[in-house]
């Protein structure tokens, strides 16, 4: 299955390598920097790549790229969702999953390694069972490591290995019970000059944080479950129940996970939180170009648009910027040629506008295609999709939790031609 994993940092340092049978040379990378070199940007490098010996799967999280080799063929998905695990679970035990913490806790890695895949297959990936196996890094165990040359190993088995539910530990108890639900949507769009929807799909994740005692068997629906399209569950979702009820039925892991990912793909549901009206012209001769971008609320459902953030790779003639800006404050970036105007909160009684013209090469001919817009956002308080949950029900335990629920929608890839 999965023979090797190669850690590279998105300068193309490879700083942590991983054998689970032979060791595999440093060179087998050499084919994935080229398709990085050749991609341009990390994250359209091509996620599956073949080469004579082996085949090469990676992703890309958090500006490091998780590079594996296997020799044979398998299903590239599965082993992307190893991968992403991995990345996960780097992130649970150090707060973040850069180089440098990677680096810093290096002794933990190797062993969350070795007990995540035996023999090149995935064995333990649930955070609760390799806590158990593996105690997290803190300052003060790893003095006491140094001192007596001890090792963040446990000495049993976790519980959870043993039981029909292996993503939850046994007698887990809490003085407060809570169980918080984030409904976050990312909105991916492509709009052509008019503002006419030419591509629009949401992917949506469910991310839980739930911190219950005892074993509780939770119940969440939903108001409109026929929304969700293409769903992808944690293991601890009853698929049955769902399927004939489109009911969640569930007992949970203990802390945060993602209990569903989902996709949105049919355009007549997905709402366009904000048009775009622009004209970005460049003269058949001269030196000189003109831009006018105004943004505005479409279909907001009355909430505030926030962290709004226009990027526009500028074509390479532009030498220079000349612009107002009615809200907000914008920058260009002489050497890569991009454009980027930071506007933050959008008031709906005063549109911000950025107009101005634009310095080109004396000579230069005429860009042959306008530059496409790129837009950031955010709305708190929303689910584009209009999903919403209608209740949460415990069975198995006597107490009362506490329950909320929260929902975030982001721009995804959301692109407007000009």
């Amino acid at each position: 299955m999965i023979h090797s994993l190669f850690l590279v940092s998105n300068s193309g340092d490879i700083f942590l390598e991983k054998h689970w049978k032979s060791v595999i040379s440093r060179s087998v990378c050499d084919y994935f920097f080229e398709a990085k070199e050749k991609a341009g940007d990390p994250e359209n490098v091509a996620p599956v790549l073949q080469t004579p010996h082996h085949y090469l799967i990676s992703i890309y999280r958090d500006k490091l790229f998780f590079v594996s080799v296997t020799q044979t063929e398998v299903p590239p998905l599965f082993v992307i969702e190893f991968l992403h695990r991995v990345a996960d679970t780097f992130q649970d035990y150090f707060g973040e999953c850069s180089e440098s913490v990677i680096k810093d806790n290096t002794v933990t890695v190797y062993e969350l390694l070795e007990e995540m895949l035996d023999n090149g297959f995935p064995l333990a990936t649930e955070s609760n069972v390799l806590k158990e196996m593996i105690r997290p890094p803190t300052i003060l165990r790893s003095v006491v490591n140094t001192l007596t040359g001890g090792s963040n190993v446990g000495g049993t088995l976790p519980t959870g290995q043993l039981s029909n539910v292996p993503w939850r530990r046994a007698g887990v108890k809490y003085t407060n019970n809570e169980a918080y639900f984030d409904v976050i949507e990312e909105i991916d769009a492509i709009l052509d000059k008019s503002g006419t929807t030419v591509f629009a799909e949401i992917q949506g994740v469910i991310e839980a944080c739930v911190k219950l005692s005892g074993m509780p068997d939770l119940t969440l629906s939903f108001m409109n479950p026929r929304l969700l399209d293409d769903v992808s569950f944690h293991p601890c979702v009853r698929f049955k129940r769902w399927e004939s009820e489109r009911v969640l039925s569930f007992i949970p892991p203990d802390g945060n996970f993602r209990l569903l990912s989902y996709h949105v793909s049919s355009q007549n549901l997905v709402a366009i939180p904000v048009y775009v009206k622009q004209n970005i012209s460049f003269l058949e001769t001269g030196s000189c170009g003109r831009l006018d971008i105004t943004i505005g609320p479409k279909q907001t459902m009355g909430k505030m648009v926030e962290g709004l953030m226009v990027t526009i790779p500028m074509p390479k003639s532009v030498l220079n910027v000349n612009l107002i800006a009615t809200q907000g404050t914008y920058t260009f970036d002489l050497s890569t040629k991009v454009l980027l105007w930071d506007i933050g909160k959008l008031n709906p009684q005063k549109l911000p506008n950025l107009r101005g013209s634009l310095s080109v090469q004396p000579g230069a001919p005429k860009p042959e295609e306008n530059p496409s817009i790129n837009i950031d956002l955010k709305i708190q308080q929303l689910a584009i999709s209009g999903l919403k949950v209608s209740r949460l029900d415990m069975y198995g335990e006597k107490y009362k939790p506490f329950k909320g629920v929260k929902y975030v929608t982001k721009a995804g890839k959301f692109q407007v031609r000009t």
